[in-house]
């Protein structure tokens, strides 16, 4: 068998939105076919997705609607380990699943890690990894992590419009509770055309957007966003180093600091409960009526935060979004006189 490699993507540049603005997003239309199909809740259970697979599972002859577990595995490139996505994708996973390496599926002429590849080339790596417009997806993490990387992989899909998709809640509970597996090599799978779509920009905060916020904080009369921080708590204060090499630590104004791992369940790695998840974002004093950007060091885990605020039904998605460059750009691009990185006295 073959692995499959995914496209790289050609230059997709953001585009610049003047005036931060939360406006209503463009939905897409004519698929409503599919809510029968659809899982109750954006997380699903490894039982529910289990159940589904026996009902709908992936196959080549079937050009019904599939469910498509799609493993965006994914480790810090200082993982002491030097454990890869698709190595332990090879080690194990849930039968038939697909892989998305969040490596590959990026805008790769930005100087930025993990930036959005243009629709076209996300439409590439959806017909190479054999997924219709009509399929269920549900992305799965590592059993090593729980929940890391597939919250961003799942957003992704949902920037680009796929009608449905989910995160299971978690492939470490999928393998304790004894649900089928499989190792080696990925199959080969039918390609097919995948519409290019478009991509729904109200789900992805700029540079500029960020930058007007931060410089707003505090004026009268600013429109009161919230800006979500989930690295760990000494990135944000500035009392540990970056992983990047030369980057400062330290946070954006008026920043809210909620390590990714807070919303996590300390021994599974699964999401926490929607009460708790209310309580962690109540007692951080997140104000679920203003306009919400989660962030973090290359935009990977602020997906954490944005789909425990999706499974807490906090916020509207309407006026939610993710800093696609989040802090690694940040750190990179605001002028020191600007005063835009600030820090805790050590």
């Amino acid at each position: 068998m073959t692995v499959l490699h995914l496209f790289g993507s050609s230059r997709a540049s953001l585009p610049r939105y003047g005036h931060l603005a939360f406006r209503t997003a463009v939905k897409p239309t004519g698929f409503s076919f599919l809510l029968r199909r659809s899982f109750s809740s954006y997380l699903v259970t490894p039982t529910e997705l289990n159940e589904a697979l026996k009902k709908n599972p992936p196959s080549k002859i079937s050009t019904d609607p599939r469910v498509i577990p799609l493993c965006a595995s994914w480790f810090l490139p200082n993982d002491p380990e030097k454990r890869t996505g698709i190595q332990v994708f090879r080690e194990l996973r849930i039968p038939k699943a697909r892989f998305f390496d969040l490596d590959r599926v990026i805008d790769r002429h930005s100087p930025y890690p993990h930036m959005l590849p243009s629709p076209k080339e996300f439409a590439a790596a959806m017909s190479e990894l054999g997924i219709r417009r009509d399929d269920t997806v549900v992305v799965y993490d590592s059993k090593e992590l729980g929940i890391f990387s597939a919250p961003r992989v799942g957003w992704t899909l949902k920037v680009f419009g796929h009608p449905s998709v989910h995160i299971l809640n978690n492939f470490r509970l999928w393998v304790d509770q004894g649900l089928p597996t499989e190792h080696g090599e990925v199959y080969t799978v039918e390609c097919g055309p995948y519409p290019i779509p478009e991509m729904d920009v109200d789900k992805v905060a700029s540079f500029e957007n960020v930058q007007e916020v931060a410089l707003d904080f505090h004026k009268e009369g600013a429109e009161g966003v919230q800006i979500l921080d989930a690295r760990s708590s000494g990135r944000f204060t500035g009392k540990a180093p970056e992983p990047r090499p030369g980057l400062s630590s330290g946070h954006m104004p008026g920043a809210i600091n909620i390590p990714f791992d807070t919303v996590l369940d300390p021994e599974t790695k699964a999401f926490l409960p929607k009460e708790q998840l209310r309580k962690i974002f109540e007692e951080k004093g997140v104000d679920p009526s203003r306009p919400i950007i989660s962030t973090c060091g290359t935009g990977v885990t602020a997906c954490v935060i944005e789909t425990a605020l999706e499974e807490a039904n906090l916020g509207s998605p309407e006026k939610r979004k993710v800093y696609d460059g989040s802090w690694t750009e940040w750190a990179q691009r605001v002028k020191p006189s600007d005063a835009l990185i600030r820090k805790e006295e050590l």
